[in-house]
């Protein structure tokens, strides 16, 4: 797909839309076209570029089978998230960020852990066999807080070999804990988040369903279609 097809293509799903002159973080001013009702513009052909450079990464870990965790705990973000990570069988946060989930990796597979191994009970019938009726009813609330907050983490082994982010400034406690582990990070952003946490940065609309899915999608598209590709097949995409 050229250039000009997909600056149209991000300009039909809103993806120029960025927040108010006030609002902005001075590292973005790069990536602004201008302003136009009190709202300033995304230069979508700047957007194009910084996505390009993001899934030829994105191409490059896929082929190697290197993980990304999925991150965004913003109401508009958490079905897409969740919806996309799913069908790569990837690992994702669609709630709050929980404090050391990479810094503190170690305490978190041990809630992990904790979690397959009750669910596992539950699910071949050992509970009713084992315990009460009221300590099932106290392992059924264990069960459902642990997968509210660890859920989307199931059969992550270690840390993630890169973070895909909607909002930075939303999620910057994560992207705090990405930087200090060396852990690349991609973002969607919006204009009042800072691009210079961030390894690869793509500048657009995050508060939108809309813009978020269709950037969201693009990058789960492409790590599919390049999953295990070949070696030499991972070179020619970043070169």
């Amino acid at each position: 797909m050229d250039s000009d097809t997909l600056v149209q293509k991000l300009f039909s799903v809103g993806a120029h839309f960025g927040y108010a002159p006030s609002r902005r973080h001075p590292s973005t001013s790069r990536y602004i076209f201008g302003s136009k009702g009190g709202v300033e513009i995304f230069d979508l052909e700047q957007t194009v570029q910084c996505l390009s450079i993001a899934l030829a990464f994105v191409k490059g870990l896929a082929a190697e089978r290197k993980v990304i965790l999925f991150v965004s705990g913003k109401a508009e973000a958490r079905e897409a998230i969740r919806r996309e990570a799913e069908k790569l069988g990837a690992p994702y946060v669609a709630s709050r960020w929980i404090g050391g989930t990479l810094t503190n990796f170690s305490e978190i597979r041990k809630r992990l852990s904790r979690l397959l191994e009750l669910s596992d009970m539950r699910e071949k019938g050992e509970l009713a066999a084992r315990f009460t009726k009221r300590e099932r009813v106290l392992i059924d609330r264990e069960i459902a807080d642990l997968d509210a907050m660890f859920g989307g983490l199931r059969g992550m082994q270690k840390l993630p070999d890169a973070l895909f982010v909607i909002d930075p400034r939303h999620e910057h406690i994560a992207v705090e804990e990405a930087v200090k582990m060396h852990i690349p990070v991609i973002a969607l952003m919006n204009t009042d988040c800072d691009a210079t946490r961030v390894t690869y940065p793509i500048p657009a609309n995050d508060a939108t369903v809309q813009s978020l899915s269709h950037i969201l999608s693009e990058v789960t598209s492409t790590y599919a279609a390049h999953q295990g590709a070949p070696p030499q097949a991972a070179e020619a995409v970043l070169q």
